[in-house]
């Protein structure tokens, strides 16, 4: 078992909740599913008994913290991860998102709902599809939600704290307007946005540093660029989101192949990132825990060694402040 430092440890707001540096994504664990008009929004088949075996040897290695969403696969990352967690269950950090819709039976997506009485309906359904009495993080995952309409939910998740459902909250958005709306709550710990080396977010790094909140970082490996596992010209899967990019997601074109910009920018810091044994992936890591010790990034996982890779990158911990000036001086 890994020992823990200093500079690995996080608490959850007033939670008390203690966590490390390191959390894991389940987006990919919920395999294919998509949007109305059939384009994928999942990372593309699965085997569920890998998924399971990489969570459970995540927590061998001190990796605790798991972060998935109700609509991952119409609900199947959450019984994927629920199952995982069977006999474990208090070795774990579980934060889950509601406020998209979706159908089950035809693992489709497909419309919102912002309303406190659907928060409540959504967050009673991840329960059971997670096989848990509570959920530690529970966010809204609807990033353009109007102020106003953010407050009430924001008054929701507070009484769901005050019926022992959830133990803290938070919300999935890279706006610091908003989210700060969400920090104005007493049980608000958290808020999760993308940052990563080739696109940082100083704006929502200063809002978790001012109001105390954990910055959950989501595609902090740019949805596998910075993995190194898929090399320029390289395509995507069919079921994988990246072989028909939406349009927010610029990293990949067509088939999933990299944009010939971002790949460009990869190769300028892939010697800074892999120099003192690191992969391209740990120190993607590393540069993300050097830029502010309230980051818990959570890379993408479906197999044990990925995980194994990803929580190695503890061993090396955050770059050193000269190889983060070195990177802003190569991608200025």
């Amino acid at each position: 078992m890994r020992t823990e430092t200093d500079w690995q440890q996080r608490t959850l707001g007033s939670s008390g909740i203690e966590m490390g540096a390191l959390g894991f994504g389940c987006w990919a664990i919920g395999g294919e599913w998509s949007a109305p008009d059939g384009s994928p929004l999942g990372w593309g088949k699965v085997d569920d008994d890998e998924s399971v075996a990489a969570i459970r040897r995540a927590l061998d290695l001190g990796v605790t913290f798991f972060d998935t969403a109700d609509v991952y696969g119409a609900g199947h990352s959450e019984r994927v991860l629920g199952r995982a967690l069977a006999g474990r269950r208090d070795e774990a950090v579980v934060a889950t998102k509601w406020g998209n819709l979706f159908d089950g039976r035809t693992r489709t997506m497909g419309g919102a709902d912002r309303s406190p009485a659907y928060a409540r309906e959504a967050l009673t359904a991840s329960l059971r599809r997670l096989g848990t009495d509570r959920i530690d993080l529970y966010q809204l995952h609807l990033g353009d939600t109007p102020l106003d309409e953010a407050a009430e939910l924001r008054d929701a998740c507070e009484e769901f704290v005050a019926e022992g459902l959830i133990r803290a909250y938070g919300w999935s958005t890279d706006d610091p307007e908003r989210a700060a709306v969400f920090a104005e709550g007493e049980h608000c710990a958290a808020v999760q946005h993308a940052c990563n080396v080739l696109e940082d977010a100083p704006g929502m790094l200063d809002l978790s540093e001012e109001r105390g909140l954990i910055s959950v970082i989501r595609s902090p490996l740019a949805m596998g660029l910075l993995a190194g596992v898929r090399g320029q010209g390289r395509r995507a899967a069919a079921g994988d989101i990246r072989s028909t990019p939406p349009a927010w997601l610029s990293w990949f074109e067509a088939g999933g192949v990299p944009a010939e910009h971002w790949a460009k920018r990869v190769e300028a810091v892939r010697e800074v990132l892999t120099a003192d044994g690191r992969t391209l992936a740990q120190g993607a890591l590393g540069w993300l825990w050097a830029r502010s010790g309230r980051t818990v990034p959570i890379p993408g996982f479906r197999t044990v060694a990925q995980a194994e890779e990803n929580a190695a990158a503890l061993d090396h911990g955050p770059l050193r402040p000269e190889q983060l000036k070195e990177i802003a001086g190569l991608l200025a």
